[in-house]
């Protein structure tokens, strides 16, 4: 009698999964798991490199309201973020809490992104304001010259973006493009597109309005990204109003390699 090998496959989805003989069959589950799979299919993971739309200069600015030397950067990025091809997004951090004024924004999660930025280009310790371009490049936020000459050399730098394609509100899709060295990471972002005053009332910039624009208020990994297709569940937006950015980018404070927003 011939034997064979039965082989394992892997579903493109986690409705496709079930688990021991104990698992309930849910032919709405399954309804579900088609209709996916066959959405899948018919997305464009299969363009040639290059195709997919140019990817924008991701621009993150890191910053605080009670750092006394952030209100320049802050009004300067925020005009960056007005130009076509760049996606300017402010993390507030909340290490210069202790002076005497907590930042309105700021979350634990965003400092932790920028000290992996600190480990990755090499830097002495995490500071404000800064300004990381394409994960690829920093400078002194109070630098706008330097932050402009950033920005223009990753406008000209050559680009091989994933597609990255939405679907709803509850979906984004990233197609196949060369991966980094040890896989990259997908993040969502969820930002605040209004420009922001904020009356500073106690700290180092005591009395002083401290304008900010682009936000962020939210920051999740997704997930893993190895060059090919895969596709990921986004949760539902913590605050209305808010604008969705999801980057692909080489693990651990790495190169952003590609960034899509829903249209419309």
């Amino acid at each position: 009698m011939e034997r064979r090998t039965a082989r394992a496959v892997r579903p493109p989805h986690a409705l496709l999964q079930f688990t021991g003989r104990g698992s309930a069959f849910k032919p709405e589950a399954m309804r579900k798991a088609a209709l996916f799979s066959l959405v899948l299919l018919a997305l464009p993971f299969a363009l040639p490199a290059g195709a997919a739309a140019r990817s924008p200069v991701v621009l993150e600015l890191y910053t605080a309201q009670g750092c006394a030397s952030c209100g320049e950067a802050n009004a300067h990025v925020a005009k960056l973020a007005e130009k076509p091809g760049v996606l300017a997004l402010t993390f507030p951090v909340d290490y210069w809490d202790y002076l005497g004024w907590a930042d309105t924004f700021a979350k634990p999660e965003f400092g932790e992104r920028q000290k992996a930025y600190v480990a990755k280009l090499a830097l002495r310790e995490p500071y404000t304001p800064q300004v990381v371009v394409d994960g690829a490049a920093q400078a002194a936020g109070s630098k706008a010259e330097r932050v402009d000459q950033l920005v223009a050399e990753a406008r000209k730098a050559p680009r091989n973006p994933p597609d990255i394609h939405f679907v709803g509100a509850s979906r984004v899709y990233v197609g196949s493009a060369r991966a980094p060295k040890g896989g990259g990471e997908v993040w969502l972002i969820r930002y605040d597109p209004r420009e922001q005053d904020v009356a500073v009332k106690a700290g180092d910039n005591k009395g002083q309005t401290i304008p900010q624009k682009n936000v962020v208020r939210e920051l999740k990994r997704l997930g893993a990204w190895r060059g090919k297709p895969v596709a990921f569940r986004l949760p539902e937006s913590p605050e209305e109003g808010l604008k969705t950015v999801v980057l692909v980018q080489a693990g651990h404070g790495g190169r952003v390699l590609g960034a899509g927003e829903p249209k419309g």
